[in-house]
């Protein structure tokens, strides 16, 4: 007995030493039908009488998000003026500006976003091919921006280097890895990506098709050199790790052939990837988290990057293309951990931060319609508004899209 109340000591301070306790009350139905949400949590509920967001919450963060960007540009004057990626650079600032003016539809936003782009396209060096990390992401948001302002010849001109970058990921003698944040995923979704923004016809088929079969041929080949009993249709690894979350792992990769958009096959989809996102499913911990690798047997990160708040993205694509409600109950039970383990001390960026562990709510709940995860989601987002109060540890880059304050 003394050993089991050890072990579960352990693993509560280990839990604690990576996130905050959650001082939240949980959604309860009731909730939504009462009148007088005083009753249930000082008058803090993100929800009106009539169930929708008050506007005295949209009011808040519209607040904060002011406050935020003037601390952002504030800061900015000191950050690396050759980090152009989304990650952790200017086009992650870029996009910001972009995402503000689709909610506001305020122009200057959008010529903010034209700005940082601009800085971007100056400095691309073709050493890196993805969305995040790469000059994909620069040309792709660039191509966007210039389309919003109907500056067509300046979108046409970024899209064309963007398919150019096609030669250094299909080429025989590549070396690329396949994951998001540097390989091959990563530059599937840059194509994805203005395919969505723009139209089909921004980005050739074929272009697509061949990307995608490039990824697919990787991963059956790893597969076929693996001596498991379990086999696994398509493997990936990075830096010879085979990666399970959504930064450099399997789920982020699965997710992407999983889009429409991608156009796999119908006996793809079944043979090859059906069966690799249940090999995905298999290894997750008793607790409903995932391992950062296949190899990893701790339970310990709820990232985006490492863990269940990956994964979920994965699992709800998986329900989407198959229409297994076992995958929708497999990312409701990510969202269980999420709640409890997501308050991360880290910080309150995308990829290791609290911020990215919100996403995951707004994704179960545009899935389900659950008003249950559009509260919890509203409810991390007030713990991002105090941002800066809770003792956080303070990222490399404070400043950018997936580290810190966006």
């Amino acid at each position: 007995m003394s050993k089991r109340l050890k072990l579960v000591t352990g693993a509560e301070a280990e839990m604690e030493e990576r996130s905050f306790i959650n001082p939240f009350p949980d959604w309860e139905q009731s909730l939504s039908a009462s009148s007088d949400p005083e009753e249930h949590s000082g008058g803090n509920e993100p929800f009106d009488a009539d169930g929708k967001i008050s506007d005295a919450f949209q009011k808040k963060v519209q607040s904060k998000i002011k406050d935020l960007l003037q601390q952002m540009e504030e800061g900015l004057k000191t950050a690396d003026p050759h980090d152009f990626s989304t990650y952790t650079g200017w086009t992650g600032i870029a996009l910001l500006y972009l995402q503000l003016y689709r909610v506001t539809q305020e122009a200057s936003h959008l010529q903010r976003a034209l700005d940082y782009v601009k800085r971007t396209l100056r400095n691309l060096n073709g050493r890196r091919v993805s969305f995040l990390c790469g000059d994909a992401g620069p040309l792709a948001v660039g191509a966007v921006v210039h389309h919003h302002l109907k500056n067509q010849t300046e979108s046409q001109e970024c899209l064309t280097k963007l398919l150019q970058l096609q030669r250094s990921v299909l080429g025989a003698d590549s070396d690329l890895p396949d994951e998001l944040l540097y390989g091959r995923a990563g530059f599937l979704y840059a194509l994805l990506y203005v395919h969505t923004e723009i139209g089909p016809d921004a980005v050739d088929h074929h272009t697509i098709i061949k990307v995608v079969t490039a990824i697919l041929e990787s991963g059956k080949n790893l597969s076929k050199e693996e001596k498991k009993e379990e086999r696994c249709p398509l493997l990936y690894e990075w830096h010879k790790k085979q990666y399970v979350g959504a930064a450099h792992g399997l789920a982020s990769i699965y997710y992407m052939l999983l889009q429409p958009s991608a156009k796999v096959s119908q006996d793809a989809l079944n043979e090859l990837l059906r069966p690799s996102v249940d090999y995905v499913r298999h290894k997750k911990f008793r607790s409903g988290n995932y391992p950062s690798s296949l190899s990893n047997e701790t339970d310990r990160l709820v990232h985006w990057c490492h863990g269940a708040p990956g994964v979920l993205h994965m699992l709800i694509m998986a329900y989407k293309v198959f229409r297994d409600e076992k995958y929708l109950r497999d990312a409701a039970e990510c969202g269980e951990v999420i709640w409890q383990r997501g308050l991360l001390r880290k910080g309150y960026g995308l990829c290791h931060g609290t911020a990215g562990n919100g996403y995951a709510f707004l994704s179960l709940y545009r899935t389900t319609q659950d008003k249950k995860y559009l509260y919890r989601a509203c409810k991390f987002a007030e713990w991002c508004l105090d941002y800066g109060t809770h003792g956080c540890r303070i990222p490399d880059r404070p400043y950018s899209l997936f580290e810190d304050v966006n």
